[in-house]
């Protein structure tokens, strides 16, 4: 690969950073939350808004690792990445139906299926990390696209903010209220076209890795190969330890960030914060986020990236104990601020780490599971939270169970032998042989 067809690829890839930012932003965090709580499911929102996200990642989660597998052994990264491209585009144009107070279902579906397709993409586009970046520049890559991601998701949403605010003055015979809902109906379907257009690039300027198959696989079915690989690689978890303890940290961290993500402007509807508020926070967190994400893959190279996702740690800690003791809109700004510092550095380096642990030959079926410890955080987190605020009715006690996740995160990420699992990766990739 040139420089310069190398600097193109890298540039694609990131741009999808760009491209799916928008779902998270917009659906995960802020207008559906919030439209979901103020017209769609007014009784109990917050309780079936957390089953709903539960719900969604868990059964992402579950077929990721399969799915994963299987297009390695085919080599077809890219055909499995645009199905799921299309899956997450066309669920989201369709949240623009939902528009009746009751809806909660077509809502929940809807998302679930948006889920689905973004998380799907996601374990497709990580696994092509490896093969764009050399192993002394994943880090920093992997953080560009994060910065990508965050100023693109911000930028959609900064659209989004003015289309609800602004847009009802241009609907002079139409209710306040009603107005304000088809904005943000609108909003919510911009999603699909920001999705599809950006993720144009990545298609065109990253070509797909080499296949990489074990001898004996050549004659082997699609299907029975995907699972063959699946279990073996759980069967031999023992010898990926670094990796897999790896993973088993990121699983317990990422529970705690995941859920501060996607519950944080239902929390804040929950004390009663202004709309405003909630989603101008949301708004500062994305080109906030950017610089630091970018400035979180420059401290890797001085720290090294145990310690650098260390102290994004617990800066988290610190988030959940503030958070608990909330009372005004300022606090919630400030936390948001604080949420900004390190959001983007811990999953961009969390990523790099997966990306140096693994085999490449093997990169999505390990992103598979990389994906199950990600979309799990938005599974085990939320439903916790939704349990003790549903026994408990103090959503202060939810945010702050979370702080277990992190300091727990911190204990197992430092059993992890960075040197030792790269070395194990490499000698895995050298056994397996090209095919065509």
């Amino acid at each position: 690969m040139t420089d310069k067809i190398k600097i193109k690829a890298i540039r694609a890839w990131t741009m999808y950073d760009w491209a799916n930012s928008a779902f998270a932003t917009t659906i995960m965090a802020a207008i559906l939350p919030n439209y979901f709580g103020m017209y769609i499911a007014t009784e109990a929102s917050l309780t079936l808004w957390g089953y709903t996200v539960a719900i969604g990642s868990l059964i992402a989660a579950l077929i990721s690792p399969i799915l994963g597998a299987i297009a390695d052994f085919r080599g077809s990264k890219k055909t499995f990445m645009g199905f799921f491209v299309a899956l997450g585009v066309a669920s989201t144009a369709l949240m623009y139906l939902v528009d009746t107070p009751g809806d909660w279902l077509l809502a929940s579906i809807l998302y679930i299926l948006g889920t689905i397709g973004f998380a799907g993409s996601l374990v497709f586009y990580d696994a092509l990390l490896p093969h764009i970046a050399d192993p002394d520049e994943i880090d920093e890559v992997s953080s560009r696209g994060y910065a990508m991601g965050y100023i693109g998701g911000g930028l959609l949403l900064l659209i989004n903010v003015a289309m609800i605010f602004v847009g009802p003055r241009f609907l002079p015979n139409m209710a306040e209220n009603d107005a304000v809902a088809l904005m943000m109906r609108l909003s919510l379907s911009s999603v699909a076209v920001w999705w599809a257009v950006f993720s144009i690039p990545i298609f065109r300027h990253v070509k797909e890795p080499e296949r990489k198959i074990e001898k004996g696989e050549e004659d082997m079915n699609l299907v029975v190969a995907g699972f063959k690989r699946f279990f073996t690689s759980l069967k031999d978890i023992s010898k990926f330890r670094d990796l897999f303890l790896f993973l088993l940290a990121f699983f317990v961290y990422a529970n705690g960030i995941g859920t501060i993500i996607t519950m944080a402007v239902a929390f804040g509807t929950d004390l009663g914060f202004g709309t405003t508020i909630l989603i101008g926070t949301l708004l500062m967190v994305q080109f906030i986020a950017a610089p630091f994400a970018i400035l979180f893959g420059k401290i890797s190279k001085k720290l090294g990236v145990k310690k650098s996702i260390n102290i994004s740690l617990l800066i988290y800690t610190l988030i959940s104990i503030i958070g608990f003791l909330m009372s005004k809109e300022w606090h919630f700004i400030l936390l948001g601020f604080a949420v900004a510092t390190v959001q983007g550095g811990s999953q961009a380096l969390s990523r790099s780490l997966m990306g140096q642990l693994m085999p490449k030959s093997k990169s999505a079926e390990f992103f598979g599971f990389f994906s199950v410890s990600e979309k799990f955080n938005t599974v085990i987190g939320p439903i916790l939270f939704s349990v003790i605020n549903q026994l408990t009715g103090n959503s202060r006690l939810a945010i702050i169970s979370l702080v277990i996740f992190f300091l727990a995160g911190i204990a197992l990420l430092s059993k992890v032998d960075i040197k030792k699992g790269i070395a194990v990766a490499k000698a895995e990739d050298a056994k397996m042989v090209t095919v065509k």
